[in-house]
């Protein structure tokens, strides 16, 4: 997920859903979900503001590590091998200045 928020840093936030929309990562579709969520609230804070969700851009997005689930499967004579279920915690801000 890193490596697909690296493509939509800085960038307008129409432009990064337009990128996301093609990119072929599984957190893409995650990613983009994150940047309308964070759109939709920028323009609710604003209220009387009127902040025009074109001109938004992305000004700080982080993926950081989250939790790690820890499951067992079956193998071979009776043993068992662990899988690691890997999560992120995922951060957008977004603002009307270029930063």
């Amino acid at each position: 997920m890193r490596a697909v928020a690296d493509l939509i840093r800085g960038k307008k936030c129409n432009d990064a859903l337009s990128i996301l929309k093609f990119v072929p990562k599984a957190g893409s579709p995650h990613l983009a979900k994150a940047i309308k969520s964070a759109v939709a609230s920028a323009v609710e804070i604003a209220g009387n503001a009127k902040a025009d969700p074109d001109t938004l851009r992305i000004s700080e997005i982080r993926v950081d590590e989250g939790i790690i689930m820890k499951r067992f499967r079956p193998r071979a004579r009776g043993r068992a091998d662990r899988r690691l279920k890997r999560t992120s915690n995922l951060l957008v801000r977004v603002s009307d200045q270029a930063k």
